[in-house]
């Protein structure tokens, strides 16, 4: 931030606290943004020579913005990145044109790179079986196995982040047919609740050594303060090293296993959306490819002619 005028710093934080206030932006998002945005207004003070105030940054030119992009696609930023950047870059700018009176088309006009968009990349419905019931081999210590196997049930049976499902507390319990989500940017969002979740979790609580009350998270790490999520990480990292599964089965690999095999089961799209907690449905669509990816290679793996 030494490279931001004072100007242009108060004027970032207004516009962080503005998406976070009005926009509910999540703290991880905030500090994308902050960095992202940090980032090009240093590299237009480099690039320009100067410290530039609000009035500099009006006169941004489609060229100032070519050099930039350049510049960050010969530090070795891909072009998903880049695109992230970008947006951020935009949102900002959007802003700002808007309070400072000023005509923002050079900034909003730049073209985000062009990237292929990867797809989810979810378990077989065995793998994920498999998963769960390896992941409580994982521990010698009977709570912390069966703290592991409640959590990544969770995962797979309810289509949780890890975030969301570390963030239950003793108020949630014992889990009833439904569960209240609040996921990303604040948005809640009911899910259901299947029985071997609820058996997990309850078979968790039962052996957990740790108090719980209302307030308290329900997952503990060790020593009895909130779970972090590197421990299922590398619980995970360690079963599927065992299944001989790729690195791809992490813990955000159980909620797409989630929703791939509800959608091969023949779930309706838009309930998938609402489960998941997407904002947009194109987010969700991402999962009809996975399924037709799977179609497609049992047809060139059987079909005579394929």
């Amino acid at each position: 931030m030494t490279l931001i005028s004072p100007a242009c710093r108060d004027a970032l934080q207004g516009w962080l606290e503005r998406e976070k206030s009005l926009a509910g932006r999540a703290e991880n998002t905030l500090t994308a943004y902050q960095g992202d945005v940090s980032e090009f207004l240093s590299f237009m003070t480099l690039h320009h020579g100067q410290s530039q105030g609000l009035m500099a940054l009006a006169k941004i030119t489609v060229s100032d913005m070519r050099a930039w992009m350049a510049q960050s696609r010969n530090g070795g930023v891909g072009a998903r990145s880049l695109a992230r950047k970008l947006s951020a870059v935009k949102g900002f700018y959007r802003w700002l044109a808007e309070r400072e009176g000023f005509e923002p088309t050079a900034v909003l006009s730049t073209r985000s790179p062009k990237f292929q968009k990867k797809l989810p990349r979810p378990l077989a419905e065995d793998a994920a079986r498999d998963m769960i019931e390896t992941v409580e081999l994982q521990s010698l210590t009977n709570w912390v196995a069966a703290r592991d196997v409640a959590v990544v049930t969770l995962l797979y049976g309810c289509g949780l982040r890890i975030s969301e499902a570390l963030s239950l507390t003793g108020s949630d319990t014992p889990l009833g047919a439904t569960l209240r989500i609040r996921g990303k940017g604040g948005k809640e969002r009911i899910v259901p609740v299947i029985p071997a979740a609820r058996d997990a979790v309850d078979t968790y609580l039962k052996l957990c050594p740790h108090t719980q009350s209302p307030d308290a998270p329900l997952f503990r790490g060790v020593r009895g303060g909130a779970l972090n999520p590197r421990a299922i990480q590398t619980a995970m990292a360690k079963a599927r090293m065992q299944l001989g599964l790729p690195a791809t089965a992490t813990p955000h690999a159980m909620r797409h296993s989630f929703a791939t095999h509800l959608l091969t089961a023949g779930g309706d799209l838009r309930a998938i959306q609402e489960l998941l907690g997407h904002s947009s449905l194109s987010t969700t669509q991402a999962y009809t490819a996975v399924d037709t990816a799977h179609l497609m290679a049992v047809y060139n793996r059987s079909h005579p002619k394929a």
